[in-house]
């Protein structure tokens, strides 16, 4: 057996009803908090966080609300959350949403109490955040498919420079994650969808990287398996809380696994398109580049594949595995579609002058390193042109 290091730091509640616990958590590392969230806008998540704030009050917890969070959150997003995280006192950052609320709220720690920006203390750059410095981080996820609430990541979108970049480091893992699958009830379909299938590549990523182990990919392909059976199941049952519970223990085995393995070329192409791209969500960048990453890939990691393609389809059972593994890329573009996900570039507006440049830009985070094989250049100007 492949010797191997796991590490989560995260205190993990998870359970309907669980939000309740959120008083007497924060309590625990002070009574000033700053909830991190998206904006107010819609009726419905305007009552969501005034029962937050509202539970939170009632135990004499003061708050500040920041929901200045958009998709794909940007350094300026983090430097207006961290001027309040200052200004109110904050003892406790609560991320309470989806993966851009939470990384918001990471990013903000690192601002509020660090020279510079955040962009700064991006995973290649030196100095890293200083732990005894960080105001402490609580997530209460509310999709289930980022894997933000229990990962030590942040990822950041830098406008100015159409870059989509991450902080990464064991400082950042959220001190609690509380998953109340109570609150996903009313995510709607396509964002279920778009999360949901974000479940998937993480799970599956981890399993093709080079860190990847017995014990990581136990938890992943559990995590797929769920996703596979309950996914297109919810799809037609948004309200269904026993589905919800189970996507959201999928979305945090899968969370699990990412903070001690990594992704691959997926990841790094789907970055690209966010940074570009921002109006482009996570999840539906990486539906659109997996049909053609799994035509690269699949002959690099036939059983991977195979085993991915049975899932998917019982017939290919009787199949040799390699013969399996040639149908995954078919059996992956049919979920997809079965899903409503299936899309190309062209579809969510990406310029075709810009396709090369867009395959420059997702080669510069080394996800694409990881991969079982390995794009040059003019690979991954084919992976992003297939993909147009």
């Amino acid at each position: 057996m492949k010797s191997f290091e796991y590490h989560q730091s995260s205190r993990i509640i998870f359970g309907k009803g669980s939000l309740g616990q959120l008083p007497d958590v924060v309590m625990e590392f002070g009574s000033r908090v700053l909830l991190v969230t998206s904006d107010s806008s819609s009726p419905e998540l305007k009552m969501q966080y005034e029962k937050v704030i509202e539970l939170l009050t009632l135990k004499g917890i003061s708050v500040a609300h920041f929901d200045g969070v958009r998709p794909n959150p940007t350094t300026d997003m983090v430097r207006e959350g961290a001027e309040l995280a200052r200004v109110s006192g904050a003892k406790v950052i609560i991320g309470y949403g989806g993966g851009s609320s939470m990384d918001a709220a990471k990013a903000i720690s690192v601002e509020a109490t660090h020279d510079g920006s955040c962009w700064d203390y991006l995973f290649y750059k030196t100095p890293q955040p200083d732990p005894g410095k960080l105001i402490p981080v609580i997530t209460v996820t509310t999709t289930s498919g980022t894997g933000a609430h229990i990962t030590q990541i942040a990822v950041i979108t830098n406008s100015n420079e159409r870059d989509k970049s991450a902080l990464y480091n064991a400082s950042l893992f959220p001190k609690v994650s509380i998953i109340d699958p109570e609150l996903m009830v009313s995510v709607p379909a396509v964002v279920t969808a778009n999360t949901g299938f974000d479940v998937f590549c993480h799970a599956f990523e981890s399993i093709l990287h080079p860190k990847s182990n017995r014990f990581t990919e136990l938890l992943a392909w559990e995590a797929i398996s769920i996703v596979f059976k309950t996914l297109p199941l919810l799809r037609d049952d948004l309200k269904n809380i026993e589905l919800r519970e189970r996507m959201a223990f999928a979305d945090t085995l899968a969370g699990m696994v990412l903070s001690n393995t990594g992704v691959t070329l997926p990841h790094g192409v789907g970055m690209a398109i966010g940074g570009m791209y921002p109006h482009v969500a996570h999840g539906e960048a990486l539906a659109i580049v997996y049909p053609s990453f799994a035509s690269f890939t699949w002959e690099s990691a036939v059983e991977k594949f195979a085993k991915v393609g049975r899932m998917l389809n019982g017939e290919l059972n009787h199949l040799t595995d390699k013969e399996a593994a040639s149908h995954a890329p078919g059996e992956l573009t049919e979920f997809l579609k079965s899903m409503g996900l299936f899309k190309k570039l062209r579809d969510v507006k990406v310029p075709e002058s810009e396709i090369q440049k867009l395959a420059l830009q997702s080669m510069v985070l080394p996800d694409y390193l990881n991969n079982p094989r390995i794009a040059g250049e003019e690979e991954m100007t084919e992976i992003v042109k297939s993909s147009f």
